[in-house]
């Protein structure tokens, strides 16, 4: 069985042994200490670099950040400006299809109305159409009564007569074609006859056998008359 040995029994060379092992346990944690500094040094350095570098990369980053952001503005633009020209080029469109339906419109409602002015004196030129022959009547009946033994009474009521019809056929618009004295129109007058006159020229209307009535520009009947030759 061995015992340990106490302080006072240990050899000079166990003592020279313990002393340079606690002399170097100090060097080294001496040297661990002198490191220390220098590895911050090192360190710090290091961290500096890589500050730097990271800056630099960060920089490069934004820069191609804002190169993208640029290029994406533009393409934007780009695209705005095209949607633009599309709406501008509807709108022109859509103007141009909208002046056209309202001068198809125009035209179409002055159409109508022309059909329904036409059409309005078409009717009433063949109701009163109807009329001009007893007109006709009346007035051959003044032409033509004698002279002796007549009722001035029975002749003064043939006259109010006549007038009131001629009043009513003009209400409507009705108006008499000129044609004595007047040139020949075939438009407006109907020749029956061509005679020798020394009263009238050539293609001058000598008598009017029954008169013209017009509506407007639509001629109901043209008047029937001699002419001169």
């Amino acid at each position: 069985m061995t015992t340990k040995k106490s302080k006072e029994q240990q050899s000079p060379n166990e003592d020279a042994e313990q002393l340079s092992f606690e002399e170097s346990s100090a060097g080294a944690e001496m040297d661990q200490d002198e490191r220390e500094p220098q590895e911050d040094v090192i360190r710090t350095e290091d961290e500096n670099t890589a500050a730097i570098e990271s800056d630099e990369q960060l920089e490069k980053v934004e820069e191609t950040e804002v190169e993208l952001t640029y290029e994406e503005l533009q393409e934007k633009v780009e695209s705005l400006q095209t949607e633009v020209e599309r709406l501008q080029s509807e709108s022109a469109e859509y103007l141009d299809g909208w002046q056209r339906a309202r001068a198809e419109f125009a035209n179409l409602k002055k159409r109508v109305e022309r059909e329904k002015s036409e059409m309005r004196e078409r009717i009433i030129s063949e109701i009163i159409s109807h009329y001009l022959d007893v007109l006709d009547d009346y007035e051959r009946a003044l032409k033509d009564r004698p002279e002796e033994n007549v009722d001035e009474a029975w002749i003064a009521g043939l006259e109010m007569i006549r007038l009131k019809l001629k009043a009513v056929l003009e209400s409507e618009g009705v108006e008499v074609i000129p044609a004595e004295g007047m040139d020949f129109d075939p438009n407006l007058h109907d020749a029956i006859s061509y005679e020798e006159s020394e009263e009238y020229e050539n293609g001058q209307i000598i008598d009017v056998i029954k008169q013209g009535y017009r509506l407007g520009d639509r001629v109901i009947r043209p008047a029937v008359v001699r002419v001169a030759k």
